[in-house]
């Protein structure tokens, strides 16, 4: 988000600055958190994985339930 008010013009700019570094910040802080690892349960057992491919299991699965409530709805 970037602040640019034009009666502050000086500030204004300082203000850009200041939040396209915070903007940038916490894009990094959302890269390494993407990198860590998280457990996931398969079954009885918890597999160590990325955060992206727990999300795209899960999505998978959503995916899978969902496509299997819509054939039991046409029937």
């Amino acid at each position: 988000m970037v602040c640019f008010s034009e009666d502050l013009k000086g500030k204004g700019k300082a203000m850009a600055t200041t939040s396209s570094a915070s903007a940038s910040i916490l894009d990094d802080r959302k890269r390494d958190l993407l990198k860590q690892a998280v457990y996931q349960k398969n079954g009885n057992i918890f597999f160590r994985t990325s955060i992206q491919k727990a999300t795209a299991n899960e999505q998978r699965q959503l995916d899978l339930a969902k496509s299997k409530l819509q054939n039991l709805d046409r029937l």
